[in-house]
C-alpha cells in the first residue's frame, strides 16, 4: 500500500502542477484525493477548488460535511447548483440513470474548470467501484475525468487506511450514494418521495444506526442496516414504524439480508 500511495502522490503532483480541481462529495474517497491535491497545491502555490454539486438526488448533509472538510484542508469550496429534474432522461430512473446523471453533472463541472483555466478534473472513483454496476464511470471516461484511485488499483479498504494515516476526519464515514438508488429502476422519481426517504434515513441514523438504506418498492419500505444491529433495531421498531408512517409510508419491513451496497442492481 505504501508503494501505491507514493505512485498516487507522484501522479497528483504532476496533475496539480498543470492545474487541477476535485469533484468533492465529502466522502472518504474524494477527501483523500482533495487532501493530496491540496498538499500538492501548497508546493506549487496553486489555488485548489473543491467543487460540490448541490442536487436533488443527494442528501443535504453532503453539502455541510463537504464545506467543513474542504475548509480544514485549505481548499476553496465551490457549490454548483444542479436540478436533475430538468433532465427528463433521469426522471424515470432508467437502468443507465447513473450514466445520464454523471454526464449531466460533470459537463457543468468541466465548464467551471474551463472558466477557471483548470486543466484537469479529478474524482474519487476507486478500484472497487469498477467491480460493481457503475454506468456513471462510462460518462466520466467519455468526459476525460481523471480517477487516480481506480487508475492505480486502490480499493476502499486502502483508501480508508490512507485517509486514517493522513488524519482525515471522514476516514470512517459510511458511503452516501445518490438517493435514487433507493428506488427500483424504471420508477418515477419525485422530489417529494426523495425528501421522505432522506428524512426516514436521517431519523434512523439519529437513533444510532450508522449505515441505513430505506429502499422503497411501491407501498413497501425495505430497510437495510448492518446485521449485527438487528436486535437493537427491533428494540426501536415502534419509534421507527411511527415515524415512517407519519411520513406516509404504509408497509415497513426490515431486510433480513442486511445492508448490501447496490442491492437494487440484483436481478
Amino acid at each position: 500500500m505504501e508503494d501505491k500511495y507514493m505512485i498516487l502522490q507522484n501522479e497528483i503532483l504532476k496533475l496539480v502542477e498543470e492545474g487541477a480541481c476535485v469533484a468533492f462529495s465529502g466522502g472518504v474517497d474524494s477527501s483523500l484525493i482533495l487532501k493530496m491535491v491540496c498538499d500538492a497545491g501548497k508546493k506549487y502555490n496553486k489555488k485548489i477548488y473543491a467543487v460540490t454539486f448541490n442536487t436533488k438526488l443527494h442528501p443535504m448533509e453532503d453539502i455541510n460535511i463537504s464545506k467543513e472538510v474542504a475548509k480544514s484542508m485549505g481548499a476553496i469550496h465551490k457549490i454548483i447548483d444542479v436540478d436533475e429534474f430538468e433532465n427528463e432522461k433521469i426522471l424515470t430512473n432508467p437502468v443507465d440513470r447513473c450514466y445520464q446523471c454523471k454526464k449531466y453533472l460533470f459537463e457543468k463541472l468541466l465548464e467551471f474548470a474551463e472558466e477557471n483555466d483548470i486543466k484537469y478534473v479529478l474524482d474519487g472513483t476507486n478500484a472497487d467501484d469498477l467491480k460493481e454496476y457503475r454506468p456513471g464511470i462510462k460518462a466520466l471516461r467519455e468526459l476525460g475525468i481523471i480517477s487516480p484511485l481506480a487508475q492505480f488499483d486502490i480499493n476502499k479498504k486502502e483508501v480508508r487506511q490512507m485517509a486514517k494515516n493522513l488524519n482525515i476526519s471522514v476516514a470512517t464515514r459510511p458511503s452516501a450514494p445518490c438517493l435514487a438508488t433507493r428506488l427500483p429502476y424504471n420508477t418515477n422519481i419525485t422530489f417529494e418521495l426523495l425528501n421522505k426517504i432522506e428524512k426516514a434515513e436521517t431519523y434512523i441514523k439519529g437513533l444510532g444506526f450508522a449505515v441505513v438504506r430505506v429502499r422503497v418498492h411501491g407501498d413497501i419500505v425495505r430497510i437495510e442496516i448492518e446485521k449485527e444491529e438487528f436486535l437493537r433495531f427491533l428494540d426501536k421498531k415502534d419509534l421507527i414504524i411511527s415515524y415512517l408512517k407519519d411520513l406516509g409510508f404504509i408497509y415497513i419491513t426490515l431486510d433480513l439480508e442486511g445492508f448490501r451496497s447496490g442491492s437494487m442492481d440484483i436481478q
